[in-house]
C-alpha cells in the first residue's frame, strides 16, 4: 500500500551539478517547470539523486526567493524580519502552524467567494485574470473582511499567548527560584 502512494508522487531528482531531472518525463527541468507543477497542484517530491534526501522545501524556498526578487514581492522586509525572529524562539513551532492555518483560512475564503460568484455568473473556473477583475470590483469589501479576520486572529493569538504564560507561571510557583514576594 505504501508503494501505491509513492508511485502517485511526481519524483524529481536533483543532481550534484544542480540540474533537476523529472523521472516522469525523463527530461531535465528548471525551477520554472517546478513552479508550474505547484501551480497545477501536482504532488511532487524533489530528492537528492545521490542520498535520496528530501529537498522539496529547499526547492520551494528557491522559487519563493526568485519570485520575491522579481516583480512585486509578497513579503515586506519587516514581515521577513519578524518571521526570522521566531527561529529558535520557544513559539517557533506554533508560529509555523499559525501561519499555515491563516493561509488555509485565506484560501477557504477565496474558494467561498469563487463558489458564490460562480452561482451568479457563467460556470467556469476563476483564472488569475478573473481574480484581478473581481478584486478590483470587490476590493474594499474583501479588505474589510480580511481586516476583520486578521483582528480576530490576532486577538485569538494574544489570548493563547496569555493563557500559555499563565499556565507556565502556575507550573513554576511551587519552585523556590522565583522572586521573593515578601521583599516586594
Amino acid at each position: 500500500m505504501v508503494s501505491e502512494k509513492k508511485s502517485s508522487v511526481h519524483l524529481i531528482k536533483k543532481y550534484p551539478n544542480r540540474r533537476l531531472y523529472d523521472t516522469r518525463t525523463s527530461t531535465y527541468i528548471t525551477l520554472a517547470d517546478i513552479k508550474q507543477l505547484v501551480m497545477i497542484s501536482d504532488v511532487f517530491q524533489v530528492v537528492d539523486a545521490k542520498t535520496n534526501e528530501d529537498l522539496t522545501r529547499s526547492i520551494l524556498l528557491q522559487i519563493i526567493l526568485e519570485e520575491e526578487a522579481g516583480g512585486s514581492p509578497m513579503f515586506s522586509s519587516e514581515m521577513l524580519a519578524q518571521i526570522i525572529r521566531y527561529y529558535g524562539h520557544a513559539m517557533q513551532g506554533m508560529m509555523g502552524n499559525y501561519l499555515e492555518k491563516n493561509i488555509q483560512a485565506f484560501i477557504d475564503i477565496q474558494q467561498k467567494l469563487a463558489e458564490n460568484s460562480l452561482a451568479n455568473y457563467e460556470v467556469k473556473p476563476f483564472t488569475p485574470e478573473m481574480w484581478t477583475q473581481f478584486t478590483n470590483v470587490q476590493g474594499p469589501m474583501m479588505q474589510s473582511m480580511m481586516g476583520n479576520y486578521i483582528e480576530q486572529s490576532k486577538s485569538l493569538f494574544v489570548q493563547m499567548q496569555e493563557q500559555m504564560q499563565s499556565q507556565t507561571l502556575g507550573m513554576f510557583t511551587a519552585f523556590p527560584f522565583g522572586p521573593d514576594k515578601k521583599s516586594q
